[in-house]
């Protein structure tokens, strides 16, 4: 199945229904009055957490989703049906954002969780609802309200617990291939990757956690190079970061270098998301001769001054690989029971989690508005364009 991690779609919810103006016919009374039922309240549009569902790429094919309007009513003081609300079902971990206003509406990040999007129209009322001592045979209704439309952006982050980061070409794919049942595809060339791959990493019969594999990054990434916003934002959910670096690039390329354009790349997107606990995992040391090994490593250790945790491995040959998932596991496995535990550090854990969010928001934001601005840009070219003395009638279409 194809990956799609953003998509923009249009909701529409139900208008309410019409109120009936009506009075009572019936022998025998005389001059029964008004007795126009109301009508019913349109249907809301409300987007629900599925966590059968990984990828956006139904929202490429379905862009339009419409709520039932609402009944009008009818005469007995009879009300119409209220429209049906639409359940449109997004992958757990999509932020949603009103284009119009880069408003950010909510975040889908539990199963079953129900965010209103659309926000259905109210039911007009019957004229039975204008009768006054005054005025005994009202013929006064009011009508149903529009359903409230919205063009949206969602925008899906990966749900894992540790998120692999690198240059193109570090080994990301190779260690996920080697620690879990997922099967990205792995060849000699950078950008190999091109999509976020989540691998479950099993430990015991019932201990596991969920890796990303994040395609590899370039520096500029998070000015917009590459594909770099778009992969960035999916380590914010994220809660150990290992930082995957080729000890023996082809290319003969400083890894010391490859390490610190990557960690400035981070601070360039979210200077939150450079404060979650990161390890350096030197990886393709199957590539060095035995008695070298050792020396580069620690040279590169020294060079980036790295006082954090380190492992040594080769994810072709599985050396280390074992040490590396047993000590993440533990890892968060302590991290949560000390959250737990702590309430001080629980609360310092959901701030950093929202200074990421906000930050990654702001990003997303700067990238809309940048193509809102240019989209409005060519839209004033055209219109320019059009202006001379030829009587010419243009029909934008959307």
């Amino acid at each position: 199945m194809q990956f799609l991690d953003e998509a923009s779609i249009i909701v529409e919810a139900g208008r309410g229904g019409n109120g009936c103006m009506s009075f009572r016919r019936e022998k025998y009374v005389p001059r029964g009055g008004p007795d126009g039922g109301d009508g019913g309240h349109g249907g809301s549009v409300y987007l629900m957490g599925d966590d059968s569902l990984n990828t956006l790429i139904d929202f490429k094919f379905q862009r339009y989703y419409q709520a039932e309007s609402g009944i009008a009513g009818q005469g007995s003081q009879m009300a119409g049906r209220a429209g049906e609300d639409l359940l449109v079902k997004v992958p757990v971990g999509t932020t949603v954002i009103d284009e119009e206003t880069l408003e950010m509406i909510g975040d889908v990040t539990e199963v079953g969780q129900l965010l209103l999007v659309s926000q259905g129209g109210r039911r007009g009322l019957g004229n039975i609802h204008f009768k006054s001592s005054t005025n005994r045979a009202p013929r006064q209704t009011s009508k149903g309200t529009w359903g409230e439309r919205r063009s949206l952006r969602l925008e899906m982050k990966v749900m894992a617990d540790v998120g692999l980061l690198g240059m193109p070409n570090a080994g990301k794919s190779t260690l996920i291939r080697a620690v879990s049942a997922a099967k990205p595809k792995v060849a000699n060339y950078p950008f190999t990757t091109l999509v976020p791959n989540l691998g479950v990493v099993k430990i015991g019969s019932h201990q596991h956690f969920v890796m990303a594999d994040i395609p590899g990054l370039i520096e500029g990434a998070a000015d917009g190079a590459g594909l770099g916003l778009r992969f960035l934002k999916h380590l914010t959910r994220t809660r150990l970061l290992l930082h995957v670096v080729d000890i023996a690039p082809f290319d003969e390329s400083d890894p010391a270098y490859a390490v610190e354009a990557i960690l400035k790349e981070l601070k360039n997107f979210s200077a939150a998301l450079t404060e979650l606990p990161r390890w350096l995992v030197i990886n393709k040391v199957d590539l060095l001769a035995e008695e070298d090994r050792d020396a580069l490593v620690k040279d590169l250790v020294e060079r980036l001054g790295w006082e954090g945790e380190l492992f040594v491995i080769s994810a072709a040959s599985g050396i280390g690989t074992q040490d590396l998932v047993q000590a993440a596991h533990r890892w968060l496995g302590e991290h949560r029971l000390h959250l737990a535990e702590d309430p001080d550090a629980a609360e310092a854990h959901a701030a950093l989690l929202a200074r990421m969010e906000n930050e990654s928001l702001e990003r997303v934001e700067e990238r809309l508005t940048r193509r809102k601005r240019k989209k409005d840009d060519e839209v004033e070219d055209d219109d320019d364009f059009n202006e001379d003395d030829y009587d010419v009638e243009v029909e934008y279409a959307p």
